[in-house]
């Protein structure tokens, strides 16, 4: 007879954190409960689960309102860095995440910089497309220009 129990934690093959699962009760018993993956899904945990969802809800939703704010500001600025380059526009060092974070943050947006979407570094003179993830959904495509200083 299966037993239900909360998961507290992502379990592969289970379930994500508050998923409420049916499972053998000598695995929940010797595996889950011990290690502290899961709870007993009594009336009390339960009714605990939904007020936390409610919370965690209604916080994402503020969390997304943010970044879609965020992104509508951030898609299309254009920005521009100057970098030492040799001949045929190959830059002497390399312009990264690094640098289109501090560009942004003088600019007033404080984006992290491994949510900007540079694969490598760039080393040639140009304008380029970066990807900027704000938030879960939320995307903004920036311009950056890489001039000779």
């Amino acid at each position: 007879m299966p037993t239900q129990v909360i998961l507290r934690d992502d379990v592969p093959n289970l379930g994500k954190i508050g998923d409420v699962v049916r499972v053998k009760p000598g695995y929940a018993r010797n595996f889950l409960l011990p290690r502290g993956l899961a709870v007993e899904a009594s009336g009390k945990n339960l009714r605990m689960l939904e007020h936390q969802k409610r919370i965690i809800g209604a916080k994402a939703e503020r969390e997304q309102k943010t970044a879609d704010a965020l992104a509508v500001k951030l898609d299309g600025l254009a920005l521009t860095v100057k970098a030492h380059a040799g001949e045929g526009g190959r830059l002497f060092g390399s312009v990264t995440n690094l640098d289109v974070e501090r560009l942004l943050a003088e600019k007033g947006f404080h984006v992290d910089r491994r949510r900007i979407g540079l694969d490598e570094p760039l080393k040639q003179l140009g304008t380029f497309p970066i990807v900027v993830q704000v938030g879960r959904a939320a995307r903004a495509t920036l311009q950056l220009t890489v001039e000779p200083a």
